[in-house]
């Protein structure tokens, strides 16, 4: 069932079981999961079904760490939330960007790659994805040979894409519209949670629209799952969870760099192995990617950082124009249905034809003078400086906004150098050329660089990690491993807020893999409440 608050009664009160709060990626997992349960399911959506420009102003603040993109464009306020302009990429972690590495200061998880395992299996299926193979069996499969990198150096990895490009919009979601425990409610933004002083349990939420109208709600559960960035601004505006002051700490994101450029050599061979997307015997579309591997990882104290080839207009070069104008276009666009749809054509097409051109085209331009290019994706260490505040101007429901200071620090750097070199080592090895690092990997000034002509995404994935990190103490995260808040009995977090390291895949399939492990553990719950309520009154 779906409701909008802008057409509910004044000071409408809604009663349920669980109350989930935010309608992306983390939360329509949850729902799904959770509808089968007995459990009466409340999803709270602050925008409607499409993007509504005073409704993504909600979304805005200052930035005043290094240069992030504009945070009122960083995430959208509708149902299916960022995913609606999602490419479909996909990854897992790999075990050791879950274990404690004592390279790596603050890494380690409550909880193991183990413990994912099978979810990531579900959340694969929601996603028709197939089920994860090695790199070693993919290979073959894509009729295309891997590099003979040394097996203490450099490995190969897969990002998989989702076959269809929508999954989380209101089209795609007629199951939990349909759903009679499942009730949806747009337009209505969480403002406080109430639970008073000293109190480990929430008495429940406020919530507003800017039209106007108001609710409260009340559950027995709360999740709030706003995102990375809204996740830690709610609970600091609401003084919740946040004993210890880690709440908004440890900002993560997947940042975007030059890597360094092929000087010379068998350009070729090496596009044949490494460029572009590819599809296996069934279709499925896969695209190749080099990381360190473990042994290097632990070997060169370094963090799980993955890089690409493609060809890229030089530094010191100005945007071609058939660039240019597809940047300015796609971000003068206002994300609704009807231009999201135009930019997923178009790159579907761009796609299409990169694949059916595959390492000729990035083999062209090079002979047109531009760069054989490495584009870094990389693994950013949890920094403690590196936060979510609350800014001094608010936003038009009274809510402080967000203040973004985003930070480096000196592991990002070096593990990305080291990377490059030992590239550039394999590639000697292997009779294929020389491959030069970028210059600002050795300038002792620079701790990160942004380079607008190496991806339409130049500053990062706009991937918001960390806010509310897991942790086994309250001293060193927000929530413990089964999500809940640390002192409080029926708050609990989902998305890429908690994850206490970033690893170097994209969140999402991350993301709703802790999920369906914390849907399945609120259910695991009630059964036994229910079980223990019904032993009692026999």
């Amino acid at each position: 069932m779906i409701n909008d608050l802008r057409a509910s009664d004044p000071l409408t009160r809604f009663e349920t079981d669980i109350c989930i709060v935010g309608a992306g990626a983390a939360g329509i997992t949850l729902a799904r999961r959770l509808k089968d349960s007995g459990l009466r399911i409340l999803l709270l959506e602050s925008g409607g079904v499409d993007f509504e420009a005073d409704i993504q102003t909600l979304a805005d603040g200052p930035s005043t760490g290094h240069e992030y993109y504009p945070l009122a464009d960083s995430r959208l306020r509708f149902f299916g939330g960022t995913t609606a302009i999602w490419g479909g990429r996909c990854a897992e972690f790999n075990p050791i960007d879950l274990e404690r590495r004592d390279w790596v200061p603050h890494s380690g998880w409550p909880i193991s790659f183990a413990d994912l395992r099978p979810y990531y299996n579900d959340a694969r299926m929601l996603l028709g994805l197939p089920m994860r193979q090695s790199p070693e069996e993919l290979w073959p499969h894509l009729g295309r040979t891997a590099p003979n990198f040394a097996s203490d150096s450099l490995a190969t990895d897969f990002w998989q894409f989702t076959p269809q490009t929508e999954c989380f919009t209101l089209r795609t979601c007629k199951d939990l519209v349909d759903s009679k425990t499942v009730q949806i409610l747009l337009h209505a933004t969480v403002t406080a949670i109430d639970a008073e002083n000293g109190s480990n349990q929430v008495r429940g939420l406020s919530v507003s629209d800017i039209s106007g109208r108001s609710a409260d709600i009340t559950a027995k559960q709360y999740i709030l799952a706003a995102g990375g960035i809204d996740n830690a601004r709610l609970m600091l505006a609401s003084n919740i969870g946040n004993g210890h002051d880690q709440v908004g700490r440890y900002f993560m994101e997947h940042p975007h760099a030059r890597g360094g450029r092929m000087a010379k050599g068998r350009f070729w061979q090496l596009l044949k192995m490494l460029h572009g997307r590819m599809r296996d015997h069934k279709g499925y579309v896969h695209a190749p990617l080099v990381r360190p591997s473990r042994v290097m990882q632990e070997r060169e104290g370094i963090l799980n950082s993955a890089f690409t080839l493609a060809a890229r207009q030089k530094p010191e070069a100005n945007m071609v124009a058939p660039v240019k104008a597809y940047n300015g276009l796609k971000h003068a666009l206002a994300p609704t249905k009807k231009n999201r749809s135009l930019w997923l054509n178009v790159k579907k097409a761009t796609t299409r034809f990169n694949e059916m051109a595959g390492p000729l085209r990035p083999r062209a331009l090079a002979a047109m003078g531009w760069d054989l290019a490495a584009i870094i994706r990389a693994e950013q260490a949890p920094n403690p400086d590196s936060r979510v505040k609350l800014a001094k101007e608010r936003d038009a429901l009274g809510m402080p906004l967000t203040e973004l200071d985003w930070r480096f620090c000196e592991l990002d750097k070096h593990s990305v150098k080291v990377v490059m070199q030992e590239f550039a080592t394999q590639l000697e090895h292997m009779g294929i050329g020389r491959f030069d690092p970028a210059p600002w990997l050795d300038d002792a000034a620079t701790l990160w660089t942004t380079d607008p002509l190496i991806s339409a995404h130049a500053k990062g994935g706009y991937h918001h990690m960390g806010t509310t990190r897991m942790s086994a103490s309250p001293r060193t995260g927000v929530v413990d491993a089964d999500c809940r808040v640390h002192g409080m009995n029926n708050l609990y977090v989902a998305g890429s807020s908690v994850f206490a390291t970033s690893g170097w895949a994209n969140p999402t399939l991350g993301i709703m893999a802790l999920s369906l492990k914390l849907a399945d553990h609120l259910a695991d719950q009630n059964a036994k409440a229910t079980k223990q309520l019904s032993m009692v009154k026999a």
